[in-house]
């Protein structure tokens, strides 16, 4: 590791990819081998995750790499890392959760992308009931894309977003969100939080288990 770290801070060009791909980590939460801005990051941190690992850990995360779904995140280990989101921004996360489970199963392929339209998350969305907004606008839609396009959780094929065959990539990295033993267990949960959320909008009131969702860490692995 000493003669990767020699080999690194002796060359202007190989701090700079250090300094981006650290930087992207940070700001984007992920790294992904198939997205074509973040797969040399990817490459560059997988071939020298040593120094990564101990990089990060001075900062306080922990590097997680995932190289059978070719992603790349960080984990804070101090409460750090955390972003807080929105009621709304915490359903339609679990919405696309759901969604990239069920594709998934549906694809024979691992190297075959999950794509879904617009009006499969509306779909899903209708089904949870929610009192205060029952139907999503377009102004959430676009910020709701927006929002998850930044941290590499989906990119959206078509440019308007709020049509209703308006194609969404979800990426694996969707699955980092939350600590899971494996996939079913995951399916199982998020089914059970996306009730539990429509029963309680049923009652006229609010589960405690949604407040908890308020607040999503992107830090797991799958």
């Amino acid at each position: 590791m000493f003669e990767d770290f020699e080999k690194l801070v002796s060359s202007v060009a190989e701090k700079e990819r250090f300094r981006v791909a650290a930087n992207k980590l940070l700001n984007q939460c992920f790294l992904l081998k198939k997205k074509e801005d973040t797969r040399k990051d990817y490459i560059f941190v997988r071939e020298n995750k040593e120094l990564f690992k101990t990089y990060f850990d001075l900062l306080g995360y922990t590097v997680k790499i995932n190289e059978d779904q070719g992603v790349i995140g960080l984990a804070g280990e101090y409460d750090t890392g955390r972003l807080q989101l929105t009621k709304m921004e915490s359903i339609f996360l679990l919405i696309l959760r759901l969604l990239y489970i069920e594709k998934r199963k549906e694809i024979s392929s691992s190297y075959e992308e999950v794509v879904v339209l617009m009006e499969e998350i509306r779909e899903k969305y209708a089904l949870l009931k929610v009192k205060t907004k029952p139907v999503m606008d377009k102004i959430t839609e676009r910020n709701m894309v927006a929002l998850y396009r930044r941290y590499n959780i989906l990119r959206n094929i078509d440019a308007d977003v709020n049509q209703a065959d308006a194609r969404i990539l979800i990426y694996p990295s969707v699955l980092m969100a939350v600590t899971v033993d494996d996939i079913n267990a995951f399916y199982e949960m998020t089914e059970k939080k996306l009730r539990s959320y429509a029963d309680s909008n049923a009652r006229g009131g609010e589960s405690e288990e949604m407040e908890d969702l308020s607040e999503v860490i992107f830090e797991d692995d799958f």
